[in-house]
């Protein structure tokens, strides 16, 4: 069962689907992001694409982040999130979205809705195209304010720094079987 990691509601046990429908990311794995990205959280506009249990954007408002949008079509998913914003007391600065992600980012565009940072963790059959698609849609509709961070979560042996072509590439992490995938728009080159 995911937990959350820090901030006040750290140690909360979060709720997941039952079966394999969801992969939640690992408390190691979470732990790095966000230690990754302590300075950028507090007060941000937090973005979870592929939300699944919502464990990422939970944790971001845990760690003081203002607000939390999170995509997920699938209807068990948008049960557990929501049981898990009740339980964490976190559910009025999040925003649940029960619609196909493509979809749900061209809305927020349309509404003008902007973020710091935007993380996905997409099934890993389909990262590559769906990081491509979002990297495009981002940009399509400045989604990413200045200076903001997209996380993407894939397998190890997705190489997401070749596919997302419009951002640069921060850095590249590998734990165990998950990499994780960090852009800016900025000069800085991918390590």
């Amino acid at each position: 069962m995911p937990r959350v990691v820090s901030g006040k509601c750290r140690g909360t046990v979060l709720e997941a689907p039952k079966g394999d429908a969801t992969r939640p990311t690992t408390d190691k794995v979470k732990e790095a992001i966000f230690s990754s990205i302590q300075m950028r959280v507090p007060g941000s506009a937090f973005l979870d694409v592929f939300s699944g249990t919502g464990q990422m954007a939970i944790e971001a408002l845990s760690r003081g982040a203002e607000s939390a949008v999170l995509i997920d079509q699938a209807g068990k998913s948008q049960q557990v999130i929501n049981k898990n914003l009740e339980k964490t007391h976190l559910k009025d600065q999040a925003r649940p979205i029960k619609m196909n992600y493509t979809e749900a980012l061209k809305l927020l565009g349309k509404k003008n809705e902007t973020f710091d940072i935007i993380f996905m963790d997409p099934p890993y059959a389909m990262a590559e195209t769906a990081a491509k698609t979002v990297a495009e849609l981002i940009t399509e509709y400045k989604l990413l304010n200045e200076g903001g961070m997209f996380i993407v979560e894939s397998d190890a042996d997705a190489d997401i720094s070749d596919i997302v072509t419009n951002m640069t590439c921060l850095k590249s992490c590998k734990y165990g079987s998950t990499l994780v995938t960090f852009f800016l728009e900025s000069e800085t080159m991918c390590e």
